[in-house]
């Protein structure tokens, strides 16, 4: 009978196992159920931290303890302090209740349309930098362009001017002469007509010059353009200030000695001009610079005029028997016009000399 309740035991034995076994495995389900739940709690603990929920941690740990036995509780407490060693370096923003910026964040707030990119702050930036530059030199940019303006403007005149100068259109077609008394204005004209057809800019000043030299009559002679196709030639003839007696006839001369003109008898309205050496003598030079000096109107009253060296020129008066000293050629306007008021305040029929050789006193020497 003990033997047998043994034996029923040991045959019951294996059943037993049999049936302890699914408790066992019951219970070990549990235990990994109820760590699934601590691992699935964690992970929904760490999405609502990265989502930016502020859940105190005292209520999180009550609702877990409330939710799982005692041994999972041991096990999740365990496995919880372990994660919370691993997540440490970057939970202790989340402690603060904030989360540290990560590197990748702005560029995915960027592409979510929270925060502008790099590319375009820098894009704004530029912007902004050439706006604000653009105001600050508006003022020199202004001056920059009215001088450009202008200096482009005097180029485009200054060549368009060149291009009409040196162009066909403004050249000498027409040669007038003017001043021309005892020279033939026909004949210049007629030695000028190799330069018609240059342009102004180009006429051959010395081509006009060695045709007037040719004539001994011209003092000085100036150019002058008309466009668009009148050249003018201004001709200055010497002045005729007396005549000489040459042995052989008579020779009308200007104060530099040129004869102008020559004859057999002594031409009238010219003062005879006495002097011993010709017009090389000093005494010339002296008697034609105050003959040259005189107006029209004074010199045709002076029938002639004598003088041996610079400072004796003694002048004869027409229809008189009058003379006047007259001294030097200097003072030459003072002396003419103190004979003039002289002439005026006595007859010169009844004086025998006028003396304005001083500056100082003029003196009347009426006739005996």
């Amino acid at each position: 009978m003990r033997g047998s309740a043994a034996g029923g035991a040991d045959d019951a034995s294996p059943d037993a196992s049999e049936a302890a076994s699914p408790r066992r495995s019951t219970s070990d389900t549990s235990r990994s159920t109820s760590r699934a739940g601590s691992g699935s709690g964690k992970s929904s603990r760490g999405d609502s931290l990265s989502a930016g929920d502020k859940k105190p941690r005292g209520a999180e740990a009550s609702s877990s303890a409330h939710s799982s036995t005692p041994g999972a509780r041991a096990k999740k407490t365990g496995s919880s302090s372990k994660e919370s060693r691993a997540a440490r370096p970057g939970s202790s923003a989340s402690s603060a209740g904030t989360r540290t910026p990560q590197p990748g964040d702005d560029d995915a707030r960027a592409s979510s349309g929270f925060l502008p990119s790099v590319r375009q702050a820098r894009r704004e930036r530029k912007r902004v930098e050439r706006a604000e530059v653009k105001r600050f030199t508006a003022r020199s940019r202004r001056r920059r362009r009215t001088w450009l303006i202008a200096g482009g403007s005097v180029v485009g005149i200054g060549v368009l001017a060149a291009a009409l100068a040196f162009s066909p259109i403004l050249s000498v077609r027409t040669i007038e002469v003017d001043g021309a008394v005892r020279v033939s204005s026909d004949a210049v004209v007629q030695g000028l007509q190799p330069i018609v057809g240059s342009p102004f800019p180009l006429v051959d000043q010395s081509a006009i010059k060695a045709e007037l030299v040719k004539y001994p009559l011209i003092e000085s002679y100036s150019v002058e353009s008309r466009p668009p196709d009148t050249l003018v030639v201004k001709l200055v003839e010497r002045t005729p200030v007396g005549v000489i007696d040459t042995g052989e006839g008579f020779t009308v001369v200007d104060a530099a000695g040129v004869v102008i003109e020559a004859s057999n008898t002594q031409p009238t309205g010219y003062p005879l001009i006495e002097v011993p050496d010709g017009v090389t003598s000093e005494g010339f030079q002296s008697a034609a610079g105050v003959l040259r000096a005189m107006p029209d109107e004074l010199r045709q009253k002076v029938a002639s005029v004598t003088a041996k060296t610079h400072d004796d020129v003694t002048l004869k008066l027409r229809d008189t028997d009058a003379t006047v000293l007259w001294g030097s050629a200097d003072d030459g306007a003072f002396k003419t016009l103190a004979l003039e008021r002289l002439m005026a305040a006595t007859d010169p029929a009844t004086v025998a000399q006028y003396d304005v050789s001083s500056r100082k006193t003029v003196v009347v020497r009426e006739q005996p």
